[in-house]
């Protein structure tokens, strides 16, 4: 008579669950394990401590208007600082999200945001506002010890807008605006000076030099606005508007340093 024999399934749950306890472990081992520098002194390291005495803001004297008082703080700054109008503008690529910025000139304002003007063909900053239109704007006045940060979207101004402003800038600015391919990569500082002289000859005798088509200017419209004024013992103070969108109003609040 033949025998049958049965062969039970073997059961791996025991080695499946060992081993994922096994890898967590391996994992978290190496993911908490911290990054150990060379064994040398850092390049910086505790610059002497600058001190905030030179004022101090309530809510109270803060416009209802951030652009206003955006233009009242301007207006002061530009009493006392070299260049109040230079301004941190950073932008983002999607989807890589990958953040760059760059000092330019806040060169107008009105009440519907910012504007600075620069080359928006094949630029850094134009490459990343094709892909996102948000942007964040910060101005740093050391004479005053205040801050503003602006955060919003990017829309750009009409054609007239820029040729306007255009219009008022040096003929020689004129010209490197046609001259500079941005943020492309050249041999040397030789080519670039070329080009100028190129553009140079292209337009003289021409009593106006046109603005290019590439060239304009980008408002930000700001859905935050924020006012920071330094204060003793780091405890500064931070006036912040917020808004959903552009036609929503303004919730003006305090927050923490």
């Amino acid at each position: 008579m033949t025998q049958s024999i049965t062969i039970k399934p073997r059961d791996f749950s025991w080695e499946s669950s060992m081993l994922r306890r096994t890898f967590v472990r391996s994992f978290s081992s190496v993911k908490k394990k911290p990054f150990k520098m060379p064994d040398e002194k850092p390049l910086v390291f505790a610059p002497p401590t600058y001190q905030y005495e030179k004022g101090s803001l309530d809510t109270s004297q803060v416009d209802e208007d951030p652009i206003v008082q955006f233009k009242a703080w301007f207006d002061e700054a530009f009493k006392v600082e070299q260049i109040p109008e230079s301004v941190n503008f950073a932008t983002a690529e999607l989807p890589s999200g990958r953040v760059s910025s760059r000092v330019v000139l806040l060169k107008e304002l009105d009440h519907r945001g910012f504007i600075v003007y620069s080359n928006w063909d094949k630029s850094k900053k134009a490459r990343d506002i094709k892909s996102n239109p948000q942007a964040a704007l910060t101005w740093f006045w050391k004479n005053l010890q205040r801050q503003v940060r602006v955060e919003g979207k990017t829309e750009f101004v009409d054609r007239e807008t820029s040729e306007r402003y255009f219009s008022t800038r040096p003929r020689g600015s004129q010209i490197g605006a046609w001259s500079s391919p941005q943020s492309s990569v050249i041999k040397d500082r030789q080519e670039l000076e070329d080009i100028y002289k190129q553009r140079e000859k292209q337009f003289e005798g021409q009593e106006k030099v046109p603005c290019p088509e590439y060239w304009g200017g980008l408002r930000i419209v700001p859905l935050e606005i924020e006012f920071w004024q330094g204060g003793a013992s780091r405890l500064h103070d931070r006036v912040v508007f917020r808004r959903e969108n552009e036609d929503a109003e303004w919730q003006k609040v305090r927050i923490a340093p």
